[in-house]
């Protein structure tokens, strides 16, 4: 948790798919396998990017992932990274909701025009 910094948190959620992987695990009832978020967001990714965002998700220690056969089980790491960096996490991923649900509208209200 030491190697985990601000900068490779902010760096990893400069991305919306991972910021939106992230937050889907947070709110996960169990570990998720990389395979759920195919199709996120509207978007089907290949898997060779899905591996590639959940690595930096890893990498910048967001997650852990456990091995079990062939897939990899993915969780966030909520209750350390608050105690390392407080509500920063958090504030993040509801600024990150919050503007979500402004282009949301801003788009609705486009197309009733």
């Amino acid at each position: 948790m030491e190697d985990v910094t601000v900068e490779g948190i902010l760096y990893a959620f400069s991305n919306p798919v991972r910021i939106r992987i992230y937050a889907e695990l947070a709110v996960a009832e169990c570990a998720q396998i990389c395979s759920a978020y195919r199709d996120i967001a509207g978007v089907k990714l290949p898997k060779s990017t899905l591996s590639q965002h959940f690595a930096i998700l890893r990498e910048t220690g967001l997650i852990r992932s456990e091995r079990k056969g062939t897939e990899l089980h993915n969780e966030t790491r909520c209750e350390e990274l608050e105690k390392r960096f407080g509500p920063m996490i958090d504030s993040i991923i509801d600024a990150y909701i919050a503007q979500n649900a402004r282009s949301r509208k801003v788009i609705q209200k486009k197309k009733r025009k």
